[in-house]
């Protein structure tokens, strides 16, 4: 029997030890996880409207993000896996940054060569991520053992998801941590599904977390759906890391509950009856039942702070909805100093053709040769 780590049952009784934390901090925790629900919830109707192009959906993972998330120091970096992107928001991505990369629009600081919902930010030390699946986690063991041989407090929290476990970044980067103590977590988000692959199929073994014993890195099970527990568990793999203790494997036990992406029906594979279980165990509900039995919020306090969070938010969207279009002429900028005569005659021969269909955008102009 997998030993779960739980503070909260699913009601939202306390059955195991709160972390030491004020009043004010666990408000915060719950202001946090209503943010990543607020903006996955006007992302996806962005979406379907036909505004944006792409979403990968965080609902019932809000405790799973903002828990671990939130457990790392400013001085500690965020490898993300797909849906992190709001938390990096909590750490310090400006919301209107991402806002703009998921228009990809003039203030995409991706300058449009990601596809939207593929965020970065240096403040907050959040490396771009990659949809290829697996490829975060050696990168992450990489700069982690560099942090440490230049003598930095860092700890690299990387993430995945529980198809990742089958890549070969996952056993690569879990090996390569476990024989140099790198000062690593790595945090693998089980949701039910890899796209439409359950996780009941992705593996024969009992648990996740035991896959780290085989690269002698010591891993956990957690309710994902609990956000005390899960800050509690990854704050404990932080400081250990950070102490010289060598890398964790956390696994966080959560339910997408919509598609792997805005591109995903996922009702072609799941079982209604599991996703309505999973309903019942709302990470947000739990933590809210928590915090208005302890008195840290008050009756109505989520529906206000959640109204005032979409109020921001569509401001946020409205400002970067009308902002000007990426310049097509980022195509060939900063690939070198300056734009060698090669590329400006591809991207002149491009702009032609744009003309010639009646697509070019106006103002940008042919490079002078």
């Amino acid at each position: 029997m997998v030993d779960v780590q739980r503070v909260l049952a699913a009601d939202g009784s306390v059955v195991g030890a709160v972390p030491d934390m004020s009043d004010c901090r666990l408000r915060e925790l719950l202001v946090h996880m209503l943010r990543v629900r607020c903006i996955d919830e006007r992302m996806l109707k962005l979406q379907r409207s036909g505004r944006i192009g792409f979403v990968g959906s965080t609902l019932g993972l809000e405790a799973a993000m903002i828990g671990s998330a939130a457990a790392l120091g400013p001085m500690d970096w965020m490898w993300s896996g797909l849906r992190e992107g709001a938390a990096a928001v909590m750490r310090g991505l400006p919301l209107d940054e991402y806002v703009a990369q998921m228009f990809c629009n003039s203030n995409d600081t991706a300058k449009g060569r990601q596809m939207c919902n593929h965020f970065q930010h240096a403040g907050s030390h959040y490396p771009s991520w990659s949809s290829g699946i697996g490829t975060q986690l050696t990168h992450g063991v990489g700069a982690a053992l560099a942090a440490h041989r230049r003598g930095l407090d860092e700890v690299h929290a990387i993430y995945c998801g529980d198809g990742a476990s089958s890549s070969n970044g996952f056993h690569s980067g879990l090996n390569f941590a476990g024989v140099w103590k790198a000062p690593c977590v790595f945090v693998l988000v089980d949701n039910g599904w890899a796209i439409s692959v359950s996780s009941r199929a992705q593996t024969a073994a009992e648990s996740y977390a035991a896959k780290g014993r085989a690269y002698g890195v010591p891993g956990v099970e957690v309710d994902g759906n609990d956000v005390l527990a899960v800050h509690g568990v990854t704050a404990e793999a932080v400081e250990t890391a950070r102490g010289g203790g060598g890398p964790s494997l956390i696994v966080l036990k959560t339910y997408r509950m919509l598609g792997h992406s805005s591109s995903d029906d996922p009702t072609r594979y799941r079982d209604p009856e599991e996703v309505a279980a999973w309903a019942e165990r709302d990470p947000i509900d739990r933590y809210e039942t928590f915090l208005l039995d302890r008195g840290v919020l008050e009756a109505g306090g989520r529906e206000r702070l959640a109204a005032a969070t979409l109020a921001e938010l569509d401001e946020v969207i409205r400002t970067q909805e009308a902002a000007a279009p990426m310049s097509t002429r980022t195509l060939v900028e900063d690939v070198y100093a300056e734009v060698p005569g090669h590329l400006r005659r591809q991207y002149n021969d491009f702009a032609r053709i744009q003309e010639s269909h009646g697509e070019a955008r106006p103002g940008e102009g042919a490079f002078p040769l």
